[in-house]
């Protein structure tokens, strides 16, 4: 239960259709969420944006209508639900904390999420650089623990080495002793993904992606891809991996894969894997396992550019954060201010 009263009205963007961005629309008038069983509700002070928002914006994932987007923020516990003791979550009023939900709702002043999604930010750590961060680290964490174990020494290619979550698997990867190629867009991009832990580096614009994969490894090729990008690259990814290598499909930033022949994979014995971060998170104990290590690894990867911010926009202008992400105009996380 809150402390205080709260308002019982608050500013947020909602859509009532799919589309492009003009169906993103910012209201003053919209009712304050209660949070129901194992639920708290978060006042927030900044809003992640991600390709996720795009995805049900413009109706490739389903979402009830309508539906206020956002599936990641930052901000301070206001209210947690009469059923939930601090026994059984740990968390109290005034904690401030980054959230992650499917179901939405964190382009407004409050949001609520369920109690098993919600972690504590230690008091070292900005803020805004967690929320910079913790879904694409977490995403990055679970698929490399998960999704395809790394071993020291495998080699791995991490196409869009530059992205959000492509950045935080070359760090880990490299972390972890692993081989890392990176694809990148253009030569102004080679030192970045280089930064982010790639070994070796390939401009898929300039160089045929295969050709330049197979040279590196000695022909052995890659014992997994981790492609976030989909259509374009998505079979090249196949072409390069090793007997019995694993392809992890996680994004489609480039367009969604279609017309694939699962036969394909029998040649190498190929292993495919559409992994969802939340499949891997499913109760409170593995989310805050998995939240407090890259707490850690944010702290001993501090000044290497963790947690980078690449622009913060007004909720307001909520229309150009999406075009900005859409037109691959950013560089780092894209946040709206609350």
């Amino acid at each position: 239960m809150p402390t205080t009263p709260l308002p019982t009205q608050m500013s947020g963007v909602i859509i009532e259709s799919t589309g492009g961005a003009e169906v993103l629309h910012y209201k003053t008038d919209l009712p304050i969420p209660v949070p129901k069983d194992d639920e708290v509700l978060i006042k927030n002070d900044y809003a992640a944006v991600n390709f996720i928002d795009i995805n049900f914006r413009t109706g490739r994932y389903p979402s009830p209508k309508p539906c206020i987007l956002g599936c990641e923020g930052e901000g301070t516990v206001v209210s947690i639900s009469s059923n939930a003791s601090d026994s059984k979550h740990g968390l109290q009023l005034g904690d401030r904390v980054v959230w992650v939900n499917p179901s939405n709702g964190g382009y407004a002043d409050y949001s609520v999420c369920p109690i098993s999604k919600v972690a504590r930010i230690p008091n070292d750590l900005d803020p805004s650089v967690a929320v910079a961060c913790f879904s694409q680290s977490l995403t990055a964490l679970a698929f490399i623990e998960k999704a395809y174990v790394v071993h020291e020494g495998d080699w791995i290619l991490v196409q869009g080495a530059t992205g959000v979550v492509a950045s935080w698997l070359c760090r880990l990867l490299r972390s972890v002793g692993a081989r890392v190629i990176g694809t990148v867009r253009s030569a102004e991009n080679v030192q970045r993904a280089t930064d982010f832990g790639a070994e070796f580096v390939v401009i898929a614009q300039d160089d045929d992606v295969v050709i330049q994969v197979m040279e590196i490894t000695g022909g052995a090729g890659v014992a997994a891809v981790f492609d976030g990008l989909g259509k374009a690259t998505f079979d090249q990814g196949l072409k390069v991996l090793a007997r019995d290598g694993t392809m992890v499909s996680y994004g489609n930033s480039s367009g969604t894969v279609t017309g694939f022949e699962i036969e394909r994979l029998k040649e190498k014995n190929l292993r495919l894997m559409r992994p969802s971060v939340f499949g891997y998170l499913r109760t409170r104990e593995e989310f805050v396992g998995f939240a407090e290590k890259l707490f850690q690894s944010m702290r001993s990867m501090e000044g290497q550019g963790v947690g980078e911010v690449g622009n913060v926009i007004p909720l307001q202008e909520v229309k150009r954060a999406h075009e900005e992400l859409e037109g691959r105009k950013t560089t780092g996380k894209l946040l709206l201010k609350i």
